[in-house]
Order: structure tokens, then C-alpha cells, then sequence
């Protein structure tokens, strides 16, 4: 089964960052899924959240995982 978070090392080796960057990038993105509602965890991310922010999907991940 393919995992939905996202941890630190993967986020600091897929955008060639420092780790201290990537847990900021995390916080940062864990942040706008908590005012979307979402519940995060700390240190990761949801995979799919990342990939939509990064690299962009057309769609809204609160769209996406409410089915609209």
C-alpha cells in the first residue's frame, strides 16, 4: 500500500532542501490543511496535498477529498 504522508526526508530529497527547510515547508503546508479543517500530523504531510501544491493539479484538495 502506498503511504498518504509524506515525511521529512522524502519532502528534503525530493526538493534537494535541508531537512530544517522541509519541516518548514511541512508546518507551512499542515497549516493551510488546518484551516481547511483537516487534521494533520506533525513532521508530515499528506502526499497528494503536497504533490497539488507543488506541482499543481487544477483542482482544490478540499474539493478532491470531499468528492466534488
Amino acid at each position: 500500500m502506498d503511504n498518504k504522508f509524506i515525511r521529512v526526508d522524502e519532502v528534503a530529497q525530493e526538493l534537494s532542501v535541508s531537512k530544517p527547510y522541509a519541516y518548514k515547508l511541512i508546518k507551512k503546508l499542515n497549516d493551510e490543511l488546518k484551516e481547511q479543517g483537516f487534521i494533520t500530523i506533525a513532521g508530515r504531510v499528506n502526499r497528494q496535498y503536497f504533490q497539488e501544491r507543488l506541482y499543481g493539479t487544477g483542482k482544490q484538495f478540499g474539493e478532491m477529498s470531499r468528492g466534488k
